[in-house]
């Protein structure tokens, strides 16, 4: 019978380039060069959230603690970006509007009115279903609300919130210029993020960048790109060429997910709310923004095309640059950032450079449902993480992610976070018995008898 050979030694990782497991070796040495994208503070941090950062915290830790190497961890903070910008001036508007209608109960009456009939218009031009559900209960609760002779008008804000704050947005947003009213929410959600991952044992990253600290370097990033011909200027906006690129023989789009890149619903979300549906400036209709023209409302930078902000995936390239330069080992997100986001990074960094192997190792966490359904923010199905720190401790959810492959879908459940807690109660029975057996036999005389210690505080918890 033939002997099965052994595997190569060594810690095998799995590429989402190649899309198997290959074996692990750093360009330079035992430094190994980690960029992970970070989340978008304009809420707050989620189970997915939590799902990606534990991930990348047990690899990384792995490849510390285990392997030795010498890790760089860096992750950026996306701080500009079009849902910040309408969160923000939407949060800014409503709260003005009920401080200054606290009690006018009729004219608050009247404009929630309005607005549950433009929500009602919204709803039948709404393609996705599950978007088109969730509108619906909006308008139901809002319904409820108008039909209630005895609803206050504290209730009636409630329920209006999000229909009342877009009309507002509609009419007053491009009003607004004062940059402070979104930092003012980027801050505060950034803070809470921090917050979450030091509940959650995550440690921070070595580190940590923020678009709105590198516009300068992000201008600069994509005049190269434009010099190397990979990229255009069209009324005060910058765009990538995706068939330029496409063109040469070194370079590939869409290198993670080419099956993906006729998918123009997924590329017009990765450009942002705020850009609106027509193609009219882009030479492809696949091609993506690097440089956003400021529109009335929206944050803005000098540049030599005029006053706009960064689009949103040239922000990891340039940020990655400045700390890594032309190579990087490993790069991680979510599974669902690969396309276009992550597709898009690497296009526009091997432009940049001019060359096919920016990124060795793409490393993705798997989707996170939620009792079976995918969890979604947009769709408002999600639990934060202080939400689900509120029923487990940060330990459960640890060992309840490290229980199943990490780049796999995560169901989070009762009966997934049940066996999460009887996992952790068998390890502390096994580890209680271990120190049991080391003391080697049971105490008898005053001296013996000890206080806790804290690891026994820790194995008891």
């Amino acid at each position: 019978q033939q002997q099965q050979q052994p595997a190569a030694e060594g810690l095998r990782l799995l590429n989402s380039i190649t899309r198997r497991k290959e074996l692990f070796v750093p360009q330079s040495g035992n430094r190994v060069r980690w960029y992970s994208c970070g989340p978008t503070v304009y809420d707050s941090a989620h189970m997915g959230h939590a799902r990606s950062y534990i991930t990348f915290d047990i690899l990384r830790s792995v490849l510390q603690k285990y392997f030795g190497y010498d890790v760089e961890y860096v992750m950026n903070i996306t701080d500009l970006d079009d849902k910040i910008i309408l969160r923000a001036r939407r949060a800014h508007l409503f709260e003005s509007y009920a401080k200054d209608n606290a009690t006018n109960a009729e004219k608050v009456k009247s404009d929630v009115k309005a607005a549950r009939d433009e929500l009602q218009a919204s709803i039948a031009k709404e393609t996705v279903p599950e978007k088109q559900e969730m509108l619906k209960k909006q308008l139901a609760a809002i319904d409820a609300a108008l039909a209630d002779a005895k609803s206050s008008t504290e209730t009636l804000l409630a329920v209006g919130k999000d229909a009342l704050a877009k009309v507002l947005d509609k009419k007053l947003g491009a009003s607004l210029s004062d940059h402070s009213i979104f930092t003012k929410l980027t801050q505060q959600f950034e803070q809470e993020f921090h917050e979450d991952m030091a509940a959650l044992n995550v440690r921070p990253p070595d580190v940590l960048t923020r678009v709105t600290e590198y516009v300068p370097q992000i201008v600069a990033y994509i005049e190269r790109i434009i010099a190397n011909k990979y990229a255009y200027a069209s009324n005060g906006s910058v765009y990538f060429d995706t068939q330029a690129f496409d063109s040469k023989p070194q370079h590939q789009y869409a290198k993670l997910m080419p099956e993906a890149r006729c998918d123009f619903s997924a590329l017009a979300e990765g450009e942002g709310e705020l850009s609106g549906t027509g193609c009219s400036e882009k030479r492809n209709q696949s091609d993506f923004a690097l440089w956003k023209a400021s529109k009335a409302g929206e944050p803005a930078w000098d540049s030599p095309w005029g006053k706009g902000r960064p689009g949103w995936h040239i922000e990891c390239s340039a940020m990655c640059s400045e700390a890594f330069g032309s190579l990087i080992d490993i790069h991680t997100g979510g599974v669902d950032l690969k396309f276009p986001h992550h597709d898009n990074e690497i296009a526009q960094s091997e432009a940049y450079y001019d060359c096919d192997d920016w990124c060795r190792f793409f490393l993705h966490s798997g989707h996170l449902n939620i009792e079976g359904r995918k969890m979604s923010k947009s769709l408002k199905n999600f639990i934060t993480i202080q939400e689900a720190l509120a029923d487990f401790t940060a330990r459960q959810l640890r060992l309840a992610f490290l229980s199943h492959q990490w780049g796999a879908t995560f169901d989070y459940s009762g009966d997934t976070m049940r066996q999460a807690v009887a996992l952790e109660k068998m390890f502390q029975e096994f580890f209680l018995n271990v120190k049991s057996v080391l003391r080697g036999k049971p105490a008898t005389t005053l001296e013996e008898f000890k206080a806790l210690s804290q690891l026994d505080k820790q194995l008891l918890a």
